[in-house]
C-alpha cells in the first residue's frame, strides 16, 4: 500500500525525521490562506499523487508571490499524473539547498534482510544514476539479528559526509527511518531527496513510504490512510473471487488456472508479436461461477481486445469451466473475439459443449496463442 508526500512526512516526523513547513490543501483558495501561514516568500506546490515522475510532468512549481501559488495550484489541481487526478497539492517552504542525497531501505529477498541504499546524487534523476551510474548508489546489508546500533550509523553516514555534524544528523536520520521501517512493516522506505540546506541541516523534502498489505491488521491507524487507486480496486476485487490479478498494458486478455501455465501463456503471446493485457490464475475450482466472474473481470478492462482461456484439467473439469463461458457469454454478450484452449480432465466434453458457439477452439498452447495474436492483428 502507497500513500501520499504529505502523509509520509507526518510519519517522518513523527520518528523525529526533520521536514520542511508544509500545508495541505485541496482547492486553490487554500493556498492563498496557505501560503500566507507559511510566511515564505518563496513557496513551492507540489501535487499529491500516489506516483513518482510529479516534477517532470509539472506537478511541482516553485512560486514566490500568493498570485503565483494560486495560479499553480489551479493549474496542478486540474491536472492528470500518469492517469491520476490530482485532487491535493502539498505548499512546501522552499529550502535553500546545498546538495541532495537518496536514502532507502527496501527488503532485498536475495539476501532475505533489509537493505539501506545511500547517494550522493539524489534528486528526480535518481532512476537515471541507477540505470547508467550504479557505483553511484551504495548498499548495504543490514543483520536483522544487530539492526543500525550508533556504531553502524554512523559508519554508514560517514561515506555521504565528513563533518562530524552532518555524520551525527545522518545517522540519527537513519536510525529513525530503520525504525519506522521495521515498526510499521514498510516493504520501501524512502527520502528522495534528502537535503543539506546552505546552513548546514539536513530535511527531508521529499518522501516515499510503500507498506506490506499482509501486515496491515496489525496496523490500522496506516491502513486508514488507503486510498486504493481504480487498478488496485480491481486486485482486490479479484483476491475476493480467489483469483490471482495484475493488469498490465497489452491487448490479450489472459484466463488461465495455475500460475505456471499463466506465466508460459503470457510467454508465448509476447513470442508471437503480442502482449498480455493482465495476468489471471483462477486457481483449480471447477465452480462454474468462477469462470463467469474471470470473464467479467477481463471485460471489464478496456484494452482488452482478444480473451485467450487456457485450461489445463486436472482437479479443474474442462465440462464445469465450458459451461461457465457459455453462462458467461449469454450474460456478459461480448463482442471480441475469444479463444479456449481446453486439455485434460473431461477436455472433449468441454469441447463439445463449446462447439458450434462464439469460441475459437485449439488444441495446443500455442496454436491458441498464435490464434490469438492472429485475431488481434487482423482488428481494424
Amino acid at each position: 500500500m502507497k500513500i501520499h508526500e504529505y502523509q509520509a512526512k507526518k510519519l517522518f516526523a513523527a520518528y523525529g525525521i526533520p521536514v520542511e513547513k508544509h500545508l495541505l490543501c485541496e482547492t486553490p483558495a487554500e493556498i492563498r490562506t496557505a501560503f500566507k501561514k507559511l510566511g515564505n516568500k518563496t513557496a513551492v506546490v507540489k501535487a499529491q499523487v500516489l506516483t513518482g515522475g510529479r516534477g517532470k510532468a509539472g506537478g511541482v512549481k516553485l512560486v514566490h508571490n500568493e498570485e503565483e501559488a494560486f495560479k499553480q495550484a489551479n493549474a496542478i489541481l486540474n491536472m492528470e499524473i500518469k492517469g491520476l487526478q490530482v485532487k491535493k497539492v502539498l505548499l512546501s517552504e522552499a529550502v535553500d539547498i546545498k546538495s541532495e542525497y537518496y536514502v532507502s531501505f527496501t527488503i532485498d529477498r536475495n539476501t532475505r534482510s533489509v537493505i539501506l541504499m545511500l547517494s550522493a546524487s539524489g534528486g528526480m534523476d535518481i532512476e537515471e544514476v541507477a540505470r547508467l551510474n550504479p557505483e553511484k548508489i551504495q548498499r548495504f546489508i543490514i543483520d536483522p539479528f544487530i539492526g543500525l546500533p550508533d556504531f553502524l550509523a554512523r559508519q554508514y553516514a560517514f561515506t555521504l559526509f565528513k563533518e562530524i555534524e552532518n555524520v551525527n544528523s545522518m545517522a540519527v536520520i537513519l536510525q529513525s527511518l530503520y525504525r519506522l521501517f521495521v515498526e510499521k512493516d514498510v516493504s520501501l522506505a524512502e527520502i528522495n531527496p534528502l537535503v543539506l540546506t546552505n546552513n548546514g541541516t539536513l530535511v527531508a523534502i521529499d518522501g516515499k513510504l510503500v507498506f506490506d498489505d499482509n501486515a496491515l491488521y496489525r496496523h490500522p491507524d496506516i491502513s486508514a490512510l488507503n486510498e486504493p487507486t481504480e487498478e488496485e480496486r480491481t486486485e482486490a476485487y479479484a483476491r475476493s473471487c480467489g483469483f490471482s490479478y495484475v493488469r498490465m498494458d497489452g491487448s490479450i486478455g489472459c484466463m488461465v488456472n495455475g500460475a505456471g501455465l499463466a506465466m508460459a501463456t503470457m510467454d508465448l503471446i509476447k513470442l508471437y508479436g503480442a502482449s498480455p493485457a493482465n495476468f489471471l490464475d483462477i486457481g483449480g475450482s471447477s465452480n462454474p461461477r468462477k469462470v463467469t466472474d474471470a470473464m467479467q473481470l477481463l471485460l471489464a478492462d478496456p484494452k482488452v481486445c482478444v480473451v485467450l482461456i487456457n485450461i489445463f484439467g486436472g482437479i479443474t473439469r474442462c465440462d464445469d469451466v465450458a459451461q461457465g463461458l457459455i453462462q458467461a457469454v449469454e450474460m456478459l454478450k461480448p463482442s471480441i473475439p475469444i479463444v479456449v484452449r481446453l486439455t485434460g480432465t473431461n477436455e472433449q466434453e468441454g469441447r463439445a459443449l463449446l462447439a458450434g458457439k462464439q469460441f475459437f477452439i485449439a488444441q495446443s498452447l500455442e496454436e491458441a496463442a498464435q490464434k490469438a495474436v492472429s485475431l488481434f492483428n487482423e482488428l481494424p
